[in-house]
């Protein structure tokens, strides 16, 4: 940074703080971050208002953090400075912050920045010594290997998206390494289940982005029309959990038109779908030689037909969060237009908060949570600036 330059930024900023788990989200005045070998220092433009934060502050969720800490999300926003060995990222240049963490000398060293210090000895102490302040800030200092720079005239000027549509390209990475993880290939048929969650409605997104045909499963008929009205008619068709698992399976066989049964099986299910009978359901409509891939975060161990499993040459595969290329290519798949967002994705904005207004920002958010509709924080507007679209 230039000296001219440090002379711009503030000696503190605002941030969302939790002293610790167990303890409410305050909004504090906390020292301007500073840009160190490996790091960025970025300008948090806008970031997901998640309805997980409070339920993480409040100590609901499994997640252990060390305290105190500033929460982070899926994040866009501008660089201020960068550390001595950045390669590519310049200062003004617009970015994309995803929040999994990974040691650079031990990749399986992993955690969710902000969310969960990943429950080993060696994360907890990654993220202690490291990564207590996320991106629910005015500035932030990122990791260069989450800070992903975007084409901001195609994104922004060609594209006419805002930074608040972006904030969601992170959470389509999730379920597209899913789909990568397994082979999906054009043409194929793929069941998402549920697909009706902020996940797991974009792996939806992805599947149709990358040639597939695709059947979504949930329990909410109206939600299920909704994901389905997102897309182009018969790119997506809608089979509800009905908790029967042969029929539900014969459903998911009858959707795909094919009595072999479907190609791909992707799992995203949330905790609260614990005793749900849909990924028994969809692993028995699996083609022979077909794929499942879970996900999600069930907390119960999961009874299949091991015998079918054997005579159909299955194969059940667990992915954990992404690599980093497949970020960049969710990106330049946004770029090209193959991946729509916004509101041609049919996702919207329902509303955006500075950071003064966090109470009312979560409130929204929980209230709209699911498929197609996202609450932004802008930690940089000025206060009083919050509005519901």
């Amino acid at each position: 940074m230039t000296s001219a330059a440090a002379a711009a930024v503030p000696a503190t900023m605002k941030a969302l703080m939790i002293e610790a788990i167990g303890k409410p989200i305050v909004l504090e005045e906390v020292p301007f971050p500073t840009a160190l070998p490996g790091t960025c220092v970025v300008k948090v433009l806008a970031a997901d208002a998640s309805p997980g934060t409070p339920a993480l502050a409040a100590g609901h969720t499994p997640f252990t953090h060390p305290g105190p800490f500033c929460p982070a999300t899926r994040a866009v926003g501008r660089v201020v400075s960068v550390g001595p060995d950045a390669a590519t990222l310049v200062p003004g240049q617009l970015v994309v912050l995803e929040t999994f963490l990974r040691a650079r000398d031990d990749p399986d060293v992993q955690a969710l920045w902000g969310l969960f210090d990943g429950g080993s000895p060696a994360s907890r102490r990654f993220v202690r010594d490291n990564w207590t302040m996320g991106t629910l800030a005015q500035y932030v200092r990122a990791p260069l290997e989450n800070a992903f720079a975007l084409d901001e005239p195609r994104l922004c000027g060609a594209l006419g998206l805002s930074f608040a549509d972006l904030v969601v390209l992170p959470t389509v990475a999730v379920g597209y390494a899913g789909l990568r993880a397994v082979g999906v290939q054009a043409g194929e048929t793929v069941v998402v289940a549920p697909a009706t969650g902020a996940f797991s409605g974009t792996a939806v997104h992805a599947a149709v982005a990358m040639g597939a045909n695709v059947i979504a499963m949930g329990r909410k008929p109206a939600d299920l029309l909704a994901v389905q009205a997102a897309f182009p008619a018969g790119r997506v068709r809608a089979v509800p959990i009905t908790g029967d698992v042969a029929a539900d399976a014969a459903a998911l066989r009858a959707a795909a038109g094919s009595p072999r049964g479907v190609d791909v099986f992707l799992d995203l299910s949330p905790a609260v779908a614990k005793g749900s009978t849909h990924v028994r359901s969809g692993i028995q409509a699996l083609r022979q030689g077909g794929r499942a891939c879970l996900m999600g975060v069930l907390p119960e161990d999961l009874a299949m037909p091991y015998a079918s499993a054997v005579w159909r040459n299955l194969t059940i595969k667990g992915q954990y969060m992404y690599e980093r290329h497949i970020v960049a290519d969710v990106i330049k798949l946004a770029e090209s237009g193959v991946l729509p967002l916004g509101s041609a994705a049919g996702i919207e904005v329902v509303g955006t908060f500075p950071l003064e207004q966090f109470a009312d920002a979560f409130k929204l958010a929980q209230e709209v949570k699911g498929f197609g509709k996202m609450v932004v924080f802008t930690p940089n507007a000025l206060p009083g600036a919050g509005s519901k679209m």
